[in-house]
């Protein structure tokens, strides 16, 4: 099979996949998803020599890589929107979430945004992306080894982060429970 060919398919096979893994790391920027895919696809092309045999994990990595570009320039244009005084935010302050607007689970998602980029990028490599650690080497740019450390710990400051919310919590409200048979976070991120 030729470059080309192998190209072709690993779009076809992954371009959802890689829509996914990027649509769930720009939330709530959705506009520039497609820009990122169509730029992880680019570079994918430009390098169809170094795809490898199970490009996915790959995929990921060159996406990374564009998701921190995107990052970046969306924060260079939040400040040149701050400096020129049209900030976004500033026009929706007026908007009030209901009470009942916060999504399920809510709390994981608060002890992950409370981990570094760099944990909650292994986590989500393993749980949304269900990638493997020899996987999440490749998506990282790292040996398995380093790989499964950076797991590892990711997980256990997790559950620090969860414990921690957990004693904030206020049990009579229905979102946290002390007993740890409730928590669903010691199932899905256990290290094995």
């Amino acid at each position: 099979m030729s470059n080309d060919e192998i190209f072709a398919a690993a779009y076809r096979e992954h371009y959802w996949a890689v829509s996914r893994y990027v649509a769930r790391r720009l939330d709530g920027r959705t506009s520039e998803v497609e820009e990122v895919v169509a730029e992880v696809f680019t570079v994918a092309w430009r390098r169809r020599s170094d795809l490898p045999a199970s490009p996915l994990p790959w995929l990921y990595g060159v996406a990374r890589n564009c998701l921190s570009n995107a990052v970046r320039g969306y924060g260079r244009r939040r400040r040149l929107m701050d400096r020129l005084g049209n900030d976004e935010t500033a026009h929706g302050r007026q908007i009030v979430d209901s009470p009942d607007s916060e999504r399920p689970a809510e709390w994981v998602h608060d002890a992950l945004a409370r981990l570094s980029p760099a944990d909650q990028e292994v986590l989500r490599l393993t749980a949304w992306e269900e990638l493997g650690v020899d996987e999440m080497a490749v998506a990282l740019g790292c040996g398995s080894r380093a790989a499964a450390m950076r797991l590892h710990r990711a997980r256990r400051r997790l559950r620090t982060e969860i414990d921690r919310l957990r004693v904030v919590m206020a049990p009579d409200a229905g979102t946290a429970r002390a007993d740890s048979a409730a928590d669903p976070s010691k199932e899905q991120f256990h290290d094995r």
